[in-house]
């Protein structure tokens, strides 16, 4: 676990253990090169592996148990249930909403993540409704900003195989959702612990639902998080530690002796949301968790890692000073981060939305008499997709899904099991010319549209295609950038 400093209008996360030695194009213990800056594309090996969620081997934490994988039956079955409820979402928003919830706790189905990340934090409503908002490329963007982002975007994930290419096309497309931002909130601008963020959700999804999706959780799930002064993060560092007095009376009181301000520990965890923290399998599933419930999650999850490591004298043997006890946290047991576990112990801890909201109003009432106004008016925050859905009027058609994949019907005219007779093959020939006459005369951006590069979603789905700069070659298919990865 990293720390982050705080900076003007952002963080600068100093880069975890696991991932140092990038620049240096260090090797990992069995001799495998690690990638260096010299290398466009981070390894001159080409044979390297990668785990099934695109790190290279060894290089993010994951759990070694075969038993926690979900077996393929159980992962098709739930499938086929979230494709039924992303066709009827209003209905299960409003009437089954505790079945979703459920279905969330037990894990996304990696297909459908993306999708269901979408959906759950109003992103797919925000962009239907705002189809003229996402424009990358006609604005140049504020140089400063622009500047700070284009120097943080090597260090977002270097060992994931879709951002260790310098300039390749996970880092351009990261540069365009965080530049995007930038023109979308201007007077809020760029803070750095918004690039591991936009970072895991474009793994997820394109660049376009990745930055409807940042705009939510930026504004409805941790408002005020990444603006000027930090003060919201700040107000939650006081939430986080009265709830902990509850929770782990050993804990606070230890904290509480050593005068650990909360914000030297949990700042990163809350606002990189345990991207930068967690095992990846578990990053995973309190996203999931964190879309549908809100906030109290990440919450959750700080209390539970706060218990476990201080939360006995056992523990506090070792930690006598406070460098001794930030240590501990800079080296969470791996025990306690495991996804069997920490699910298990964030649902079961009884800490809910209305414990969060009223210790709020009591730190914020503190804050006020301590330090006066907050200079920065954020939003009310929205505690989980019910919320959110309820406090933003949509349509049927802002939630209707869209095909990923068109592909051209075959007439029988042009069909070849068909076209033996004359007439058949004077057919398929004048739709050949018809066809090419289109071709040639078509615009620059049909002719886009009928070449989709990698740029979109195929390399999301097929990550060794990150290497390669051309674009998909024979193929009938058209790919939208509306709906993405359920190939079923």
């Amino acid at each position: 676990m990293a720390t982050i400093q705080p900076r003007s209008n952002g963080l600068r996360p100093k880069e975890p253990k696991s991932l140092r030695g990038t620049e240096a194009g260090l090797a990992d213990p069995e001799g495998n090169c690690l990638g260096s800056d010299l290398e466009p594309n981070g390894c001159a090996n080409a044979d390297r592996r990668t785990d099934k969620y695109g790190f290279i081997w060894g290089s993010q934490q994951s759990s070694t148990d075969p038993a926690t994988d979900v077996p393929p039956e159980v992962l098709r079955h739930r499938e086929a249930k979230w494709l039924e409820m992303l066709n009827d979402w209003d209905k299960w928003m409003s009437k089954r909403h505790k079945k979703l919830k459920l279905r969330c706790q037990k894990g996304i189905p990696p297909s459908l993540r993306g999708r269901a990340w979408l959906y759950l934090s109003g992103g797919k409503v925000k962009r239907e409704q705002n189809q003229t908002r996402f424009q990358l490329d006609s604005q140049s963007g504020d140089p400063k900003w622009l500047d700070v982002i284009e120097k943080d975007l090597h260090r977002q994930f270097p060992f994931h195989e879709m951002f260790m290419a310098r300039g390749g096309h996970g880092q351009q497309d990261l540069l365009r959702v965080l530049k995007a931002y930038t023109l979308y909130r201007p007077e809020e601008g760029y803070c750095q612990a918004q690039a591991p963020i936009a970072a895991v959700l474009l793994m997820h999804m394109p660049a376009e639902d990745a930055f409807w999706t940042l705009v939510q959780i930026c504004e409805k799930y941790l408002p005020g998080y990444y603006s000027a002064g930090l003060e919201a993060i700040q107000l939650d560092g006081e939430i986080l530690f009265a709830l902990l007095k509850r929770v782990s009376p050993v804990a606070h009181r230890h904290l509480k002796k050593h005068k650990l301000d909360a914000v030297l520990y949990m700042t990163e965890w809350f606002m990189c949301a345990f991207s930068r923290t967690l095992p990846w399998a578990s990053v995973l599933r309190v996203w999931d968790m964190f879309f549908s419930e809100g906030v109290k999650i990440i919450f959750r999850v700080g209390l539970v890692l706060l218990k476990c490591m201080l939360g006995s004298q056992e523990k506090l043997k070792a930690c006598q000073g406070q460098y001794e006890t930030m240590e501990l946290l800079r080296a969470i047991e791996p025990r306690y981060m495991q996804e069997a576990f920490l699910i298990r112990e964030v649902m079961e801890l009884a800490v809910s939305e209305r414990d969060i909201e009223k210790e709020h109003l009591s730190q914020l009432h503190h804050w006020k008499e301590t330090r006066g106004e907050l200079h920065c008016k954020s939003p009310p925050r929205m505690h989980g997709a019910q919320a959110i859905m309820a406090a933003e009027p949509h349509s049927h058609q802002d939630l209707q899904q869209k095909p990923t994949i068109v592909v051209e019907e075959r007439t029988a005219s042009s069909s070849p099991a068909q076209g033996g007779e004359g007439g058949g093959s004077r057919n398929s020939n004048r739709a050949h010319k018809e066809k090419k006459s289109r071709k040639s005369s078509a615009s620059p951006t049909e002719k886009a549209n009928a070449n989709p590069s990698l740029d979109n979603h195929s390399y999301i789905n097929q990550p060794e295609l990150l290497l390669r700069d051309t674009p998909l070659q024979g193929s009938n298919q058209t790919l939208s950038s509306t709906e993405h990865d359920t190939y079923l």
